[in-house]
């Protein structure tokens, strides 16, 4: 475990190591790439979730091996909180179209699925090709609606989970492992 007390201060448990993060992300790049790779016309386009999702998405596509084009949203339904308020806001839009291309959305973390869901009608009505989703870690003991996950690293338990790129208040996400927040 890698990082300085200042850094580390209100972790109390580390979730998943910094070698199984990496096990994981390299194992969805290989499963996204058998997917696609046969695929007749393939215009990829990857699209993360700002700001949760970036530590994330950078390692995936470099573990892609397939042309493919980067793009993010910014959406917002935490806050300064733990818990989703369920309003999802669009902050950032995408910058090119996705009209009969091949998305890919990249998620840090599905929980409850409000948000997620919301961008998924979202994305859906710009009439893309296909639409395929990938999240780092999945909490099914929150969900509140269905989200189809077609590429998922890994369940984890209800807790709230920082590190890699999730967030508490914005911080901890350069911490290179998950890590449970201690709430106590």
């Amino acid at each position: 475990m890698a990082g300085s007390l200042d850094r580390e201060q209100g972790i109390k448990e580390v979730l998943i190591s910094t070698e199984r993060v990496e096990e994981i992300v390299a194992g969805l790049g290989q499963e996204i790439t058998a997917y696609y790779r046969d695929q007749e016309k393939l215009d990829l386009i990857v699209i993360g979730l700002l700001r949760g999702s970036f530590v994330f998405m950078a390692d995936l596509v470099r573990s892609i091996d397939l042309p493919l084009i980067v793009d993010f949203m910014t959406v917002q339904s935490y806050g300064d909180g733990t818990v989703s308020t369920g309003d999802v806001k669009v902050v950032m839009d995408l910058d090119q179209s996705i009209e009969n291309k091949d998305v890919l959305m990249v998620e840090d973390i599905i929980d409850s699925g409000n948000t997620f869901n919301k961008v998924i009608g979202l994305i859906r009505h710009r009439d893309p090709r296909s639409l395929k989703i990938c999240t780092f870690l999945n909490k099914p003991s929150r969900r509140v609606v269905d989200v189809p996950i077609d590429f998922c690293g890994l369940d984890i338990p209800d807790k709230f989970v920082c590190g890699y790129g999730l967030d508490f208040s914005q911080r901890y996400r350069n911490l290179p492992y998950v890590g449970v927040l201690d709430q106590g």
